[in-house]
């Protein structure tokens, strides 16, 4: 058997009389004398037909194996799990939604630890698998690329998931007669690729590319389509370039790289679950990263997009157009992105977009940098007595900046989404939705249904909506989530109660209760902290592990 530095994981599986069991049980797979001398590449997929997001995954993890078997690799293709947020929303079993970007970190990172994979693929289609996939590379930090599984296209008359959600919001307004929302469920998912906005997916699937961790073009291509294809086989090949080149994910996602994502997110108008995401991503590879530089960087970079859920377009008709590599260009040329960091491609980011064509005059989805849509970012980091440690806004400025109303508090989602549909709710309200965070749920739900319900019912621009949960990338409206500390350690969102005046400004950046101290703290006498929902099973070790939203919601901090 041979060994060279490409091989350094898979030698000791392999190699040598001692390892004759291995090799045995690897050519019942497939393999050949000369595969035991190739560099081994673990493909991991994210298939599952359980949603549409994942259903094609499996053809994309072939088609990466090849293009790792073409360029002098031997390719595996594992499986890990996919759970689906679109069908889960608004349930008990949401809580496993945030879980799953852990258990898919983990099982990357137990397979390939446990196989000896000497590089690798992971392709993600649905919210939690991007971050997820991520993280796992990270951790075993050896030559990688991620690949996006793509977009969906447009359902019947543009519509999309969150059109099906806001239907269920107009049909108890009186807007829509059932017959009505049941044509728009039926329509709305015609295929493959995961949801059409500028959704938790696409936020966190263009933020990736935008880092240098998945080829050039990778976050913005239809699920179905050729180049998607290509661009799988090219994952698969890029991998052995890197095993040549030694470069590794720490080599690629350094501070600069995240805030170079950070920068494309806003530019993009992108999902608050960004802020978590990268947090946990940073953490896994030991860079120092904070709620603060998004505050920071949010100053200087402006939103571009006119795309879902507060804009106009999908994200199919941003591919049509050339996808973020344009964006990219823009964002570079004006001194906002730092193009000397290294990408999966070996070269930095300025030499990857070298030769990348403008945008075509006639498009009107990204705009000039001197016509933003917002001047600064719609990701606001909140502080102030609600929310001590932090909290996430998603605000365009189309719902105005400042909100000031009475809190309407619920300890559940469901008991939420009961009182907006019966007409509990009302104008000049301020949900307050606690016991949803990371611990308290356990799990962090998001809380697309009552949003949705909220701008189905027309009370967008009248209603606001805080909690210790968070939001999925289609949400929109008034809406503060990631408050930190949550309920269930003790944060002042748990001592809120009906009627109390709550001012949200995204102008100072400030949630206030309007509370004295001695009245909180004497409220704080009368709170005990809740029992805990689970005891055993996944979700109760994820609530004894899991760290703070401010941190990432991550389970493997000292």
């Amino acid at each position: 058997m041979t060994d060279n530095s490409k091989r350094r994981h898979s030698a000791p599986v392999v190699d040598g009389i001692g390892k004759s069991a291995s090799r045995a049980m690897l050519r019942a797979v497939g393999f050949t004398d000369e595969d035991f001398c190739k560099p081994q590449v673990g493909i991991a997929s994210t298939w599952s037909n359980l949603t549409p997001c994942n259903m094609h995954i499996n053809g994309l993890a072939e088609e990466a194996g090849r293009g790792a078997d073409e360029a002098g690799g031997k390719s595996l293709i594992f499986n890990t799990i996919t759970v689906s947020d679109g069908i889960a929303n608004g349930t008990e079993g949401m809580k496993y939604s945030l879980v799953s970007r852990e258990v898919i970190a983990d099982s990357i990172e137990t397979t390939a630890g446990c196989e000896g994979f000497d590089g690798l693929v992971a392709i993600g289609g649905c919210d939690k698998n991007m971050p997820g996939c991520v993280m796992g590379l990270a951790r075993l930090n050896r030559p990688s690329v991620f690949v996006y599984g793509g977009t969906i296209e447009p359902g019947k008359n543009h519509t999309d998931i969150i059109s099906v959600f806001e239907a269920v919001g107009a049909y108890a307004k009186g807007d829509m007669d059932l017959i009505e929302v049941k044509q728009i469920e039926e329509t709305a998912i015609p295929g493959p690729g995961s949801c059409g906005g500028m959704y938790t997916a696409n936020t966190m699937a263009s933020a990736i590319e935008a880092m240098g961790m998945s080829l050039p073009g990778s976050s913005a291509q239809n699920a179905v389509s050729q180049t998607k294809l290509d661009d799988c086989r090219a994952a698969g090949a890029a991998v052995l370039n890197l095993l040549e080149k030694d470069l590794k994910p720490s080599d690629i996602m350094t501070q600069p790289a995240f805030e170079n994502a950070i920068t494309v997110v806003i530019a993009l108008g992108g999902s608050t679950n960004a802020v978590l995401h990268l947090l946990a991503m940073a953490s896994t590879v030991g860079v120092e990263l904070s709620l603060e530089d998004f505050t920071r960087i949010g100053k200087r970079v402006p939103v571009l997009a006119d795309l879902r859920p507060s804009g106009h377009y999908m994200m199919s008709e941003l591919v049509a157009i050339g996808g973020i590599q344009p964006l990219m260009k823009m964002l570079l040329d004006a001194g906002l992105l730092h193009g000397d960091c290294l990408t999966v491609t070996g070269q930095t980011l300025a030499e990857n977009l070298v030769d990348v064509a403008p945008y075509p005059d006639s498009q009107n989805i990204i705009h000039a940098l001197d016509e933003p849509i917002k001047k600064d970012s719609h990701l606001r980091i909140l502080y102030g007595n609600l929310a001590p440690t932090g909290a996430v806004a998603k605000i365009t400025g189309k719902e105005g900046t400042r909100f000031t109303g009475r809190a309407r508090v619920f300890h559940s989602e469901e008991e939420a989404q009961e009182r907006i549909m019966d007409g509990t709710v009302v104008a000049g309200d301020v949900l307050v939705i606690r016991y949803e965070g990371p611990v308290g749920g356990p799990g962090m739900r998001e809380m697309l249904t009552p949003t949705s319900a909220i701008m189905g019912k027309g009370l967008g621009s009248d209603v606001a909506l805080i909690t210790d949960g968070r939001f999925s990338g289609g949400s929109h409206g008034f809406v503060v989530g990631h408050i930190t500390p949550e309920a269930a350690e003790g944060g002042p969102i748990a001592l809120v109660e009906d009627g109390d005046e709550i001012t949200i400004d995204a102008d100072s950046n400030s949630i206030a209760l309007a509370v004295s101290e001695p009245e909180l703290a004497e409220r704080r006498k009368r709170w005990s902290p809740p029992e805990p929902r689970y005891r055993r099973g996944v979700l109760a070790k994820y609530a004894k592990t899991v760290s703070s939203a401010s941190l990432g919601a991550v389970t493997d901090l000292l």
